[in-house]
This record gives C-alpha cells, sequence and structure tokens, in this order.
C-alpha cells in the first residue's frame, strides 16, 4: 500500500515521502496513529495545500523535545530497591520504574520514550540508558539502583 507519511517515521522516511509499505502496517499502525494517509489523489492534494502547516508543527515538536533534552542531560536518577548481599536484586528495575522516578524529580516522561539496551536492571550499582525524545533527540541518563534492607 502507499501512503504519504505525515511525520518522520524511524526507518520508513521524511515527512511528506510516499513510501510503499505491507497493508496491516498501514491500516493496523501507521494510519490510526496518525503517521500516515493513504496516498489517494485527494490526501496527496489536500498534503500538499497543508504542507508549510505540517512542517511548522514538526518543526515545534522537534524544537520541544530539544528544551527536554537540554534539561534532561546529564540527570541522574535514584532508585531504590530490595536487593540480596550480593548485590542482586529481588526483582527488576523496569521503565516503568525509571518514569516514576523521573516524575517524582519533576520530569515528566513515557514508558515508550525509555530504551533499556541490555533489558531491565537486575543488579545494584549505576546504569546508563537512553531517552528518545523525538526521533532525532536522544539523551543519556544514569540510573543510580540502591539497595534498600
Amino acid at each position: 500500500m502507499e501512503i504519504i507519511l505525515m511525520e518522520k517515521v524511524v526507518n520508513l522516511g521524511q515527512l511528506g515521502d510516499i513510501v510503499k509499505v505491507k497493508d496491516g502496517f498501514a491500516r493496523n499502525f501507521l494510519i490510526p496513529q496518525g503517521k500516515a494517509k493513504r496516498a489517494t489523489s485527494a490526501n496527496r492534494a489536500e498534503f500538499d495545500a497543508r504542507r508549510a502547516e505540517l512542517e511548522r508543527q514538526q518543526a515545534e515538536v522537534l524544537k520541544q523535545a530539544q528544551e527536554r533534552a537540554a534539561k534532561l542531560e546529564g540527570l541522574t536518577v535514584t532508585i531504590a530497591q530490595k536487593a540480596g548481599v550480593d548485590g542482586r536484586l529481588f526483582g527488576s528495575v523496569t521503565t516503568g520504574d525509571i518514569v516514576d522516578a523521573l516524575a517524582a524529580q519533576g520530569f515528566p516522561a513515557v514508558k515508550t520514550e525509555v530504551r533499556l539496551p541490555d533489558g531491565p536492571f537486575k543488579t545494584v550499582g549505576d546504569h546508563t540508558l537512553t531517552l528518545s525524545l523525538h526521533t532525532d533527540v536522544t539523551v543519556s541518563l544514569t540510573v543510580q539502583v540502591t539497595g534498600a534492607a
């Protein structure tokens, strides 16, 4: 199915690109999320008429993500979890725990923004993760996991 991208999509294209994707990906994800529209002649004409407005909106979203990144850069988040004497946690630190800790420090985030490259943290210590605030903006954070009794 041919679609018109209404915003930048990672590994697919930029705003306004007309790309061919599998039908299910378009119908079940891109179109319902508002990331794309079918590439009909009517939709192409509508997109051409609204292109400047859409580019301005995307620029604003990028600017807000860059401002959030400037505030979050180099931040250290401390999370206390129950741990054994060997430093292994009774459970793990997940994206939900990290989002809650960021919100407690006044930095709201969404679970889908948190990227844990090696999965949830299962040991006490300092761990590095990335927040993907926008397709072009990522921030590195340090999560300090401490053992609680």
